[in-house]
């Protein structure tokens, strides 16, 4: 097996033919920001359809915030865990209006010291808001990296740690995005579909089942 930068370059390359990259698609920090606090520990259909009737209703950090929490809950009920999301929510929106003048920061150690974000959601914030280079670690990233062989690690941090070490870093910013799609579509949790993987030669996990 060749070694993981060379495979990390092909992989990309492979998945890149295969997908349309999303970074560009709607890169405001604020709702970047919101989106991934939606988003953990739900599905992504989950959190498209409560991020979009979160800012149908308040579009803006200073709307959010002066909004009724029971608002809010009502509007992401879809993401799960709505009263805590909510109350974060509404937390993250009053301080990016209050103490940000409604600019979310790019700055990893400002984005962490946000109510609820975590590495993930901050990465997401810099890829996605300000397509800064960064890693995202999610569950897709986490499973496919270990799955195909590029890292061997039991969390997310660990993975994001690894990753950064070994991918080069003109990959970091569309590795989150492609590694999400292929997780979405092919390289799934359970049943992967192995006979249209387009990088299935370069993947730990299909060549020891070969062996088998």
């Amino acid at each position: 097996m060749v070694q993981i930068p060379k495979r990390i370059e092909e992989i990309v390359k492979r998945l890149q033919e295969e997908y349309t990259l999303r970074i560009f698609e709607d890169s405001d920090p604020f709702r970047v920001l919101i989106r991934t606090i939606l988003s953990q520990r739900t599905r992504d259909e989950n959190t498209d359809a409560a991020s979009a009737s979160l800012f149908a209703r308040y579009p803006t950090a200073r709307l959010i915030a002066d909004a009724p929490i029971e608002n809010i809950e009502i509007l992401i009920k879809k993401s799960g865990f709505y009263h805590v999301k909510a109350k974060r929510v509404k937390e993250v929106s009053k301080i990016i209006h209050e103490e940000y003048d409604d600019v979310v920061p790019d700055d990893m150690k400002e984005l962490l010291s946000l109510p609820g974000v975590g590495r993930k959601t901050a990465n997401c914030v810099l890829v996605y808001g300000f397509h800064k280079d960064a890693i995202p670690v999610d569950v897709h990233v986490h499973r496919i990296s270990n799955r195909i062989g590029l890292v061997d690690t039991k969390t997310p941090e660990q993975t994001e740690v690894e990753l950064m070490k070994t991918v080069p870093r003109k990959y970091w910013l569309p590795l989150n995005d492609l590694l999400v799609q292929f997780g979405q579509t092919i390289c799934r949790p359970i049943g992967p579909k192995h006979e249209i993987c387009p990088i299935a030669d370069l993947c730990d996990y299909y060549n020891n089942l070969e062996k088998e």
